[in-house]
């Protein structure tokens, strides 16, 4: 069962010494009655005192209770017998009276002096306060070391050791990234017979590096090399090993390798280790003084082991172009292995492994589901299938169907379906004659992904209405044409509302953004303008990127003559753009009319009613020769 993290606060510590004055009121209330100067003198005369310890500050006695209704009136008599018995124990303050020796001599009082002596007091006050706080506060670390380990254990390393059956994975739940397991089922057959390898004199890398994507399985491959060799696995994040605290980190990578020898043969797998092994000298000098200590003793340590004990240090990272070299050369991560995001047939296995839990209905196709998630990594069709199987479950379903996989990927690409979005009537009909736009233009472009389905229910924070196209296949590089129609498909949404009512809308904002970076792209990038030539003028984004254009820009190196001239490329291509949509939509105009129509009418078109609409079979997508890398694979969705 996991433990409670419970946290050392300062009201406990305000609430003991609380308690522990109120005890010592009372204790001290209960032993002595506390008794006014003029009461002393009263009681001094009649006789009712004796053995007087007489301090500089205060005198201390004992005070005979009996009929004391006729020497003093009121509380002060009922609190010296409220005790019981004869005789009650008072204190009382000293004052300056001059004449007290002589009163306790004439009413012939035995008495003693003191000299006011407060180490007992002190160390009441003082010494078993402190003791108490000290037990407190050591009880409170107590209770936080169950979970964090305690001070002494800072420098203790926090990896989690995961045995074969507590891994739960093996290849067979690992799909879509079949070059990548052939790669390290190497790793697992050295594992188990390192003997085969060592006959020959061979020695296995050091370091795994698993390159990929955020969601492209490098963390459950790491797992499942672990859990098919049946050895231990330990586990760490790269931001575990660095504190506030100088040297920790430098102290958690010894103890990892020191446990790691110990359990051998095993597997130390690092996640994120771009946190950890970021290249060195960069930023401020002082702030990275105890991430380079650990990265230095992280690289001491791969070169300090042999491989022959059967350690395998595997990690992961989203992000190799900030690594530092050191960790990258031959001897230490000397094997690289790429995890892309799948291909259809991979995403077709991917799916395959996440609905084993899942009741699907008859006749769902995960092929087709396949070919609608084009870019989707591993974790973003976890992720479907959990999102589909919510929805039939919400929707009273006994199983899930191929309408629950189609509102989920809406859902996933589109945002949450807002239903309830009160829009006036114009407002309606602009965005419906916009995704008209997109549609028809995309129907009307033979390079162009044919269109699946059409909605102006708005979803997300901003998207009115969106256009959801399909690519037949996937796609890794594409032809100027294919471009240039994709441009197109981008500006039909304004451009139908320029014909249609004379004046455009915001609602553009989006396509227009992407429309300028793919132009800007093609003349930077892909040496696609007519004046510039073959050169390119901006450095490409790492390819692990899930958004190229979306990556932070280089510092331009050119001058601000070539800078003019690519605008001016930028803004032909547009121009040309723009011309050719607005020819197709007056030709199609009746169409466009008839579409927006529909779409008012359901507010949802799906493919068949859009191929009822045109009187046209859905176009095939034309297979030709590819040449050119592409801007960012995927499927297409325009969003007003």
């Amino acid at each position: 069962m996991e433990q409670r993290h419970r946290q050392f606060s300062l009201v406990y510590l305000l609430a003991a010494l609380l308690l522990m004055a109120a005890m010592q009121t009372l204790l001290r209330t209960g032993a002595e009655q506390s008794l006014a100067y003029s009461d002393f003198k009263v009681l001094l005369k009649a006789g009712k005192l004796h053995d007087l310890v007489v301090g500089e500050r205060e005198i201390r006695g004992t005070v005979d209770t009996r009929d004391l209704g006729t020497i003093l009136a009121g509380p002060q008599a009922d609190a010296l017998r409220g005790a019981g018995g004869d005789e009650r124990r008072f204190t009382t303050v000293r004052v300056g009276d001059p004449a007290l020796t002589q009163d306790l001599e004439a009413a012939k009082i035995r008495f003693v002096g003191d000299v006011d002596s407060q180490w007992l007091g002190t160390l009441l006050s003082w010494v078993l306060p402190a003791l108490i706080f000290v037990a407190i506060w050591g009880y409170f670390l107590r209770r936080m070391g169950s979970a964090t380990g305690g001070l002494l254990e800072i420098g203790k390393s926090r990896a989690r050791i995961y045995m074969q059956t507590d891994t739960g994975v093996t290849f067979a739940d690992v799909a879509g990234i079949d070059e990548a397991k052939a790669e390290l089922m190497e790793i697992v057959e050295y594992l188990k017979a390192p003997e085969r390898f060592r006959r020959l004199g061979g020695k296995l890398p050091k370091g795994v590096l698993l390159l990929g994507a955020p969601g492209t399985g490098k963390t459950l491959l790491a797992r499942a090399v672990a859990g098919e060799a049946g050895v231990p696995f330990f586990s760490i994040s790269g931001a575990s090993f660095v504190e506030m605290f100088v040297g920790v980190g430098a102290a958690r990578v010894r103890d990892l390798f020191t446990q790691a020898e110990a359990k051998a043969p095993c597997i130390i797998f690092i996640d994120e280790l771009d946190a950890l092994g970021k290249a060195r000298g960069f930023g401020m000098a002082g702030g990275n003084d105890e991430r380079e200590q650990t990265l230095n003793q992280l690289l001491v340590q791969m070169d300090g082991f042999d491989t022959n004990k059967g350690v395998i240090i595997m990690a992961a990272t989203n992000r190799p172009e900030i690594l530092d070299p050191a960790l990258l050369r031959a001897g230490r991560f000397d094997r690289h292995v790429p995890l892309d995001r799948p291909d259809l047939r991979g995403r077709e296995q991917i799916l395959q492994v996440h609905v084993r839990g899942v009741r699907l209905a008859p006749g769902t196709q995960i092929a087709q589901i396949a070919a609608r998630t084009p870019g989707f990594a591993g974790a973003d069709l976890a992720n479907l299938v959990n999102e589909a199987a919510l929805l039939a479950a919400r929707r009273g379903k006994d199983a899930v169907d191929m309408a629950d996989f189609d509102d989920a990927l809406e859902r996933i690409v589109g945002g949450l379906e807002k239903k309830n979005r009160v829009m006036n009537p114009l407002e309606k009909r602009i965005i419906a004659y916009h995704e008209a736009g997109h549609a028809l233009v995309a129907e009307n472009r033979p390079y162009a992904d044919k269109v699946s389905r059409i909605s102006i229910i708005p979803r997300g924070i901003a998207a009115l209405g969106y256009t959801r196209q399909t690519p037949s296949e996937d796609r890794y590089v594409l032809r100027k044409s294919e471009l240039l129609d994709r441009l197109d498909v981008l500006l039909g949404g304004r451009l139908a509302e320029e014909l249609v009512f004379g004046d455009a809308s915001t609602g553009a904002q989006d396509d227009l953004q992407r429309a300028t970076d793919m132009a800007r792209q093609m003349v930077t990038r892909y040496g696609m303008g007519e004046k510039l030539g073959f050169a390119t003028y901006e450095r490409l984004a790492s390819p692990l990127e899930p958004d190229p254009a979306a990556a932070p820009r280089e510092p331009r190196d050119y001058s601000e003559r070539t800078a003019e001239a690519i605008d001016d490329e930028v803004r032909h291509l547009l121009a040309d753009a723009g011309e050719r949509v607005r020819q197709t939509l007056q030709t199609r105009r009746a169409e466009l009319a008839a579409l927006a129509d529909l779409l008012l009418a359901t507010e949802v078109v799906d493919r068949a009613a859009l191929d009822a609409l045109l009187h046209a079979p859905p176009a095939q997508t034309p297979t030709t020769p590819q040449t050119l890398p592409a801007a960012q694979p995927g499927a297409v969705a325009h969003a007003s």
